[in-house]
């Protein structure tokens, strides 16, 4: 049986979209469908913008402790219903349960609570002589958001944009829509004017294609592939509207030879980098080690992998659950006999499922040693639980080795202090997690090179929401 989830939130209602067109939602656990929804158009992509036009004069108005006061009833809705979303994120797209109450339902939390902190403290005008700078909200927004981490990734964009003044339109993944819809009805319910929040479902050339070229956006934050972002950018040139983008990445983890618990290291990169089965954009997926030490770190990482419990996302032992779909599970296979065929050591793991598991989109634990950064499996985003293990000479080869790719969302350092800084100011990438370090919603995550422009999270992606206007004379000095 399954949920139809067919309306669109436009204007402050839930109306039927302009075409019955469908598609189902599928259970990456059970390959079977448990949720409906409607494959919008053009045509309501047109409506959803023009809400967001005629509602961004009032909303752009509104005073900070009314934007405060609206967050944080979608604080609270997210509260009450955190059960509803996580399970809503699991059955989408695969999550385990705890990390699906946890990580996932966290990660969106903590961007909405982050935001509120972000206000209590914000400057909108400065002066500068007899000039006044101020900063006003940038118009109305497009989102269009991917489905590995569902809420996370639409609030860190919705909950700036609400606080910064500016009204929206978002088009969440469809294959884990469940999630958006959800959060909607929290917005539905928080007391948000009609047009400034609207929801349409639907896939990315058509309906992702309308909202980037859509004359009344000014601004348009896409997260997914690199392939796709530069689609995005494409359609909103034309506009010349303000583009944010948060793509894909081949991060590097250097684990240095002053570490001082090496095995800890080790088996915490492979941890990291098999979290939400591998489908993180800012996965540690090049493990870099000590040539001298390369089979010591694959005796370790094969150790760590085998802790790692595949199966219902619903038990609560399971540590890594499905990837998202039959697409995602050939592409992760075809990447795995690659890397056989290019010459990688198979450590552990490789094509198939899990021994036991017939049916669900599993994939084998696979760690590959003695890699070289010139394989597929070392260059390409395989967005599976898939680690690819690396050996270098000295700090100048780690560094350049980790700076080989075509990417540059994150880093991992592990060493001496001191040390581990030094290596992490070399590395050509937007964050770098030294020590293990985990998340911090504080800090402005986002990527150089094909990784993407522009920053989420903090006050660096609150920033992206607004524009910044100089009044000259607006000071007069008085004697």
């Amino acid at each position: 049986m399954t949920t139809a989830y067919r309306n669109f939130y436009i204007n402050g209602e839930w109306i039927e979209p302009t075409s019955r067109s469908a598609l189902e939602v599928i259970n990456p656990a059970t390959e079977e469908a448990f949720a409906t929804i409607s494959l919008g158009t053009a045509d309501d992509v047109d409506a959803a913008a023009n809400a967001a036009r005629a509602a961004f004069a009032s909303w752009s108005g509104s005073s900070i402790e009314d934007r405060k006061t609206i967050i944080g009833n979608i604080i609270a809705g997210l509260k009450t219903r955190g059960e509803e979303m996580a399970i809503a994120i699991s059955n989408e797209m695969g999550a385990p349960m705890g990390l699906s109450k946890t990580a996932q339902l966290g990660s969106g939390l903590g961007h909405f609570m982050n935001i509120l902190a972000v206000l209590e403290n914000y400057e909108f005008e400065e002066v500068r002589g007899s000039t006044k700078i101020i900063k006003e909200p940038a118009g109305v927004c497009g989102f269009i958001t991917p489905w590995n981490w569902p809420l996370n990734q639409i609030a860190c964009k919705v909950a700036p944009a609400l606080a910064a003044g500016c009204t929206m339109v978002l088009k969440p993944s469809e294959i884990a829509p469940v999630s958006a819809y959800i959060l909607t009805e929290i917005i539905a319910q928080s007391g948000l004017p009609a047009g400034v929040f609207n929801l349409i479902n639907g896939d990315g050339p058509t309906v992702g294609a309308a909202i980037s070229s859509h004359p009344e956006v000014d601004v348009v934050s896409f997260t997914g592939s690199t392939r796709a972002g530069r689609e995005v950018a494409k359609a909103a040139a034309d506009g010349i509207k303000r583009v944010t983008q948060e793509l894909g990445g081949k991060s590097a983890n250097i684990i240095l030879d002053d570490v001082p618990d090496f095995a800890k290291a080790v088996s915490g990169g492979v941890a990291s980098c098999f979290g939400n089965s591998g489908q993180s954009c800012n996965a540690p997926t090049r493990m870099l080690v000590p040539k001298s030490r390369m089979e010591e770190a694959i005796g370790i990482a094969k150790a760590a992998a085998s802790k790692s419990i595949v199966g219902d996302p619903l038990a609560e032992t399971t540590r890594l659950g499905p990837v998202v779909s039959e697409l995602q599970f050939n592409k992760i296979q075809g990447l795995i006999k690659k890397g056989m065929e290019e010459g990688a050591d198979l450590v552990t793991g490789g094509p198939g499922r899990p021994e036991g598991i017939e049916k669900g989109f599993y994939v084998q634990p696979t760690i590959f040693g003695n890699v070289t950064n010139d394989m597929a499996i070392a260059r390409e985003e395989i967005f599976g639980p898939v680690l690819s293990i690396l050996a270098y000479d000295d700090d100048t080869d780690a560094i350049n080795i980790a700076n080989d790719t075509d990417y540059g969302l994150s880093g991992y350092v592990s060493g001496e202090p001191g040390h581990a800084q030094s290596i992490a100011r070399q590395l050509r990438t937007g964050n770098v997690h030294i020590n293990g370090a985990g998340p911090d919603f504080s800090a402005p995550f986002g990527g150089y090179k094909q990784s993407g422009n522009g920053r989420e999270w903090g006050i660096e992606g609150f920033e992206e929401f607004l524009e910044t206007k100089a009044m000259m004379g607006a000071v007069v000095e008085t004697s």
